[in-house]
């Protein structure tokens, strides 16, 4: 049985050492180079390659309708067969995973991070399909150049496109990172509105040819009302699906707490992280344990929890903006890897994590029919469940009303977005984190 199989017309067997980069004593590849030829860069424009023959032995040669050959970048064109059953058995079936924004810096952590088998695993084969725009297509090419200079064996398939239709094609998981930031003067209903558009639009491409339980994980902010309207533009694809990424708070969150009580990280569980990705967050200090034990029975100044804990996790990525002169590329890209983690692999017991979900039938009292950030549990299917063992205090509730009654109103001024009516912009006030201006 193949790993995978890209279309092509001639095969040579090759025979490699045994500490092959495909871990393999044989495999079959293409005997040709790629090179490629200018194009018109439309709305549909992917790179495609034309094929030269290397200099060999007379091989007989196959006429092939180039369309129904699937296009692809460089290196990755070329064909390769794990043919023998017995040099296959330990690979899994190969997936594909989609990446919008993908020449944004977020994404030039999280790409070799996927490629390099540290997210779903060593014997894990991926498909990376990356959709760009039109003014960052040159830097896609050299993103798609630099995953081929590094040679990962895992990496099966590249292809680069503007059109969410081809990039979302067959995907079974969608990291939705693009998005436009906010810019000087800009209120926070314009960027709903303006990004509200392109997750429309991406919601209706992944309802129209993804993977019927493709898993969506929304890092463009703000990324809980983003998630919302491209569930609702994707009737097809299970809501409880679609993610909005607020790991990285929940990461931020944890290490404030291992910092306050003098312990490593490791030791912080059940962090929660409640509501918005936004100002109005609620890390919950009242659930949370260190070394096994409730936060406020090991950290004793509750008004340091109650006042300074949540304002520390909220400006965390302002304070980096102002050390660095960039924003957390890097630890949110960490924080993308987390949160595939926690779906794919099993929730340690007694244990949960955080990601903004959909809210419809939750055990809480939030309300329904918004994406909200809430602990779930997973059995590391790619499915997750809402815990029920949690408590509640008149803080932590009224935390949350504050945060719920945010992502009412966003609701209410994308409205035109999710097929709900006319558009009501009523928003409580400005509380865009530092790092999405």
């Amino acid at each position: 049985m193949a790993v995978a199989e890209l279309s092509s017309s001639l095969k040579t067997e090759l025979n490699f050492s045994s500490n092959s980069l495909f871990h393999s004593n044989r495999f079959f590849a293409d005997h040709r180079r790629c090179s490629f030829r200018p194009f018109h860069r439309s709305r549909t424009s992917r790179v495609t390659c034309s094929i030269n023959q290397v200099e060999a032995a007379p091989v007989a040669a196959k006429t092939e309708d180039p369309k129904s050959k699937s296009e692809c970048y460089g290196v990755f064109c070329l064909t390769y067969d794990l043919k023998a059953e017995e040099e296959t058995t330990s690979w899994k079936k190969l997936i594909n995973i989609s990446v919008s924004g993908a020449a944004g810096m977020i994404s030039n952590h999280l790409l070799f991070k996927l490629a390099s088998g540290e997210v779903f695993g060593p014997d894990q084969p991926i498909a990376l399909k990356l959709l760009g725009s039109e003014r960052s297509f040159q830097a896609l090419e050299g993103v798609a150049m630099e995953l081929e200079d590094s040679l990962f064996p895992l990496l099966r398939e590249v292809v680069i496109s503007i059109d969410p239709y081809e990039v979302f094609q067959d995907a079974e998981w969608a990291l939705l990172i693009g998005a436009k930031p906010r810019g000087p003067g800009m209120e926070r209903a314009a960027l709903l509105d303006i990004n509200g558009q392109i997750f429309a639009e991406q919601g209706k491409a992944l309802n129209a040819v993804a993977s019927p339980n493709v898993k969506v994980i929304i890092v463009g902010n703000p990324c809980n009302t983003n998630a919302l309207i491209c569930l609702k533009n994707a009737p097809k694809i299970p809501a409880k699906n679609f993610h909005a990424l607020t790991r990285l708070d929940e990461n931020r969150a944890k290490c404030q707490l291992a910092l306050k009580a003098g312990v490593f990280y490791d030791q912080v569980s059940n962090m929660t992280i409640w509501g918005n990705h936004s100002t109005t967050q609620v890390p919950d200090f009242l659930n949370a344990k260190i070394n096994g034990l409730p936060v406020k029975e090991v950290i004793k100044d509750h008004r340091w929890l109650e006042e300074e804990f949540t304002e520390k996790v909220q400006k965390r990525g302002g304070v980096l903006i102002e050390k660095w002169g960039r924003s957390s590329a890097a630890s949110t890209a960490v924080s993308i890897v987390d949160a595939i983690r926690s779906l794919i692999t099993p929730t340690p017991e007694g244990d949960w994590f955080s990601s903004g979900v959909y809210t419809t039938g939750n055990p809480y009292g939030i309300a329904n029919d918004i994406v909200f950030s809430m602990p779930c549990r997973s059995k590391g299917d790619g499915d997750y469940e809402l815990v029920n063992d949690v408590i509640f205090d008149d803080y932590l509730r009224k935390r949350i009303a504050k945060t719920e009654a945010e992502l009412l109103a966003e609701k209410r001024c994308v409205a035109h977005l999710t097929g709900e009516g006319i558009a009501v912009c009523d928003l409580p006030g400005d509380t865009m984190l530092p790092g999405e201006m």
